[in-house]
């Protein structure tokens, strides 16, 4: 039987987004009652919503051209569909505090511990367990983070991408800026914002899918991104 896990954050106005980014505004655009023609109508049922987002809005994925300005052009139309349909593990730094490093050294060693191995074209998920810690909270910008090393290993693994629960994949200030522009020199992208990773450890290899929306020029997309057991 196939178990599929949904990784994705939902979508609301009011909801975290990252510093300076769009606020999400949702207001209904069209209601079933002016589609009927109904005069004066007790109840307005929506059926149809405006919406005003970002591309990284909730649980999404950043396109190539988002991660330094040489990489103009490299958008998210662009980027093969393969990248963002894998095999996945996910590994659990769960025991990482709030704006510490995750390095290589901590991947390999929970790579032994669960006897598992990164793959070319892999998307690795990295548990941390901030959304359930921190969500809606004043420490929600303060997750954990990948360090710039931490990164270029990655990307020297020749991954598709990985995933974090954060709503950035290294620690602002720190690293974060670095590892972006280190997945664009490489080559391979990032998901930030994930949820129910937790579901996903100790349980080996699964199918990773991913797929963004394809915005003409696109920096980015939300995605609806689930690990798929068979």
């Amino acid at each position: 039987m196939i178990e599929i896990i949904d990784l994705s954050q939902e979508i609301y106005e009011g909801m975290p987004v990252y510093k300076s980014l769009p606020q999400v505004k949702i207001s209904v655009h069209n209601t079933h009652e002016e589609w009927d023609d109904e005069i004066n109508p007790t109840t307005k049922t929506p059926a149809v919503y405006k919406m005003e987002m970002g591309e990284h809005t909730g649980t999404h994925v950043d396109a190539i051209n988002h991660m330094a300005k040489q990489y103009v052009g490299h958008s998210i139309d662009t980027m093969p569909l393969s990248m963002f349909y894998t095999e996945g593990i996910c590994l659990d730094f769960s025991n990482k505090n709030f704006k510490e490093l995750i390095t290589s050294d901590d991947i390999k060693k929970e790579l032994q511990k669960e006897q598992l191995e990164i793959k070319a074209n892999d998307t690795v998920l990295l548990y941390t367990d901030h959304y359930r810690k921190a969500f809606q909270t004043e420490n929600w910008g303060n997750g954990p983070g990948i360090t710039t090393e931490c990164a270029r290993w990655l990307g020297e693994q020749k991954i598709a991408a990985f995933g974090v629960e954060t709503m950035s994949p290294g620690v602002p200030g720190i690293s974060n800026k670095e590892v972006h522009h280190i997945c664009g020199e490489l080559g391979f992208t990032h998901y930030e914002n994930m949820i129910n990773l937790h579901q996903l450890i100790g349980r080996g290899r699964f199918r990773f899918i991913g797929l963004p929306l394809k915005i003409r020029g696109g920096t980015g997309s939300p995605v609806r991104a689930v690990a798929i057991f068979e």
